[in-house]
């Protein structure tokens, strides 16, 4: 069974509490403050590794969580940040945030790293809060609260040419031939259950990666069979070729698979069958009625196709075959057809937007940068509610209110905390 689609749950660690702590120090109020700061949370990368060829490892966990930062101490001794977690993936895994409904990553190159979530900040110490008048400051930050997503991943695969076509039309047999990979091959359908890659070297030493991509059937495109899953496997080739058993051995007519395969392709996508296409009649060593091979070769006259002959199993016209497709692949320029979101990621400038909002006797104040600001609260401190108030009038929030009509005695609710306000 192969793995090429899994969602993931994925959480940063914590930023640690900074410290709220005095040294001993004669003539010094309280010693001094010297809480050190809270440590960084670990923050969730994705990194390609190319020796890995499926999902399959997030079948069995789904769940990502990184560590907390230490919580800070005195004499200014700074809590241990948590080490970053790095989550392996194969190459050609496609990364979408579900919930912007955007795809933020194309993971293609070996060793790639992607910054899913950042670690939260560890909160700062009341050494920070000392000032000319507060001497004293009995209160620290909290860390702030590592971020979470929901991920989906979807792997495609990497290759220059596809190989399509049903069930049994030698396929395997073909890529097992021409490149060093060895998928299982036997008489019945569905026999690849997984792309097989393998590399091919011409004659003249020319190089491409070909994937055997499992049987397309009719009805493919809304899901018939395997099929749907495979032919998001194709979507990045430069080139197919599209085998069809000329003997017409099973009881199938050439011409009508070559039909077929052709409106699933259509049906799917049209960017996808207006690809490079070659047709391989294989199987040529079987032939026993030549009214197969002229009809296909009409049709591909027609519909200004290539039509080439061969025997996988002989090797009849395999070398002509690989020259001419090494040939065709010099005039087809690689492409990026996944249209990762460009905007994702500026999350910068995201979490300085916040909103005020009109309530029943009063406002209501939300948004990224308020979210973080209460992390680092403690409401039952009156300095520390007083630090509140001043990051609030340093943001413009309490500017933008007294626009908005604030009064004496109106409600001021900063996400769960309530405060009545008097000038």
């Amino acid at each position: 069974m192969i793995i090429d689609y899994a969602k993931i749950h994925i959480k940063a660690g914590d930023g640690g509490d900074g410290s709220m702590s005095f040294r001993r120090e004669l003539y010094v109020a309280n010693g001094g403050p010297d809480g050190g700061d809270g440590g960084k949370g670990a923050s969730i990368y994705l990194k390609v590794d190319a020796n890995l060829n499926t999902l399959l490892d997030f079948k069995y966990k789904r769940n990502f969580i990184g560590e907390n930062g230490k919580m800070g101490d005195g004499a200014r001794r700074s809590g241990k940040s948590a080490k970053d977690l790095y989550i392996p993936v194969p190459l050609g895994t496609i990364v979408k945030d579900i919930g912007v409904d955007k795809i933020i990553a194309d993971m293609s190159e070996d060793g790639q790293e992607l910054l899913l979530v950042k670690g939260g900040r560890g909160g700062r110490g009341n050494q920070h809060f000392a000032t000319s008048t507060r001497q004293v400051p009995m209160f620290a930050e909290t860390g702030e609260k590592g971020k979470d997503k929901n991920i989906e991943l979807e792997l495609k695969m990497l290759a220059d040419v596809g190989l399509i076509g049903f069930p049994n039309v030698g396929k395997s047999t073909i890529i097992s031939t021409v490149s060093s990979a060895k998928p299982k091959i036997a008489n019945y359908p569905f026999t690849t259950l997984e792309p097989a890659l393998g590399v091919v070297k011409t004659k003249s030493n020319e190089t491409f990666v070909m994937a055997d991509i499992p049987g397309i059937i009719e009805g493919a495109s809304e899901g018939v069979g395997l099929g749907l899953k495979f032919l998001k496997h194709i979507e990045r080739t430069r080139l197919l070729l599209h085998v069809i058993d000329i003997s017409g051995s099973e009881d199938r007519i050439p011409l009508e698979d070559y039909i077929l395969i052709n409106k699933e392709l259509v049906k799917y996508s049209e960017k996808l069958s207006k690809k490079t296409r070659i047709i391989v009649a294989n199987k040529m060593d079987s032939l026993s009625d030549e009214t197969y091979l002229k009809d296909l070769e009409k049709q591909c006259k027609k519909d200004k196709v290539k039509l080439l002959k061969i025997s996988a199993v002989t090797g009849q016209g395999l070398d002509e075959l690989l020259e001419y497709v090494a040939a065709q692949l010099k005039e087809i320029p690689k492409e990026d057809v996944v249209l990762v979101d460009e905007d994702y990621g500026l999350d910068e400038k995201v979490d300085q937007v916040w909103r005020v909002e009109v309530i029943e006797g009063g406002f209501k104040v939300t948004g990224a940068p308020i979210e973080r600001l209460m992390t680092k609260v403690n409401i039952y401190d009156v300095e520390s509610r007083q630090y509140m108030q001043r990051i609030l009038t340093k943001l413009g929030v309490m500017a933008k209110l007294k626009k908005m009509g604030l009064k004496n005695d109106d409600v001021i609710e900063v996400i769960d905390f309530q405060m009545t306000y008097y000038n």
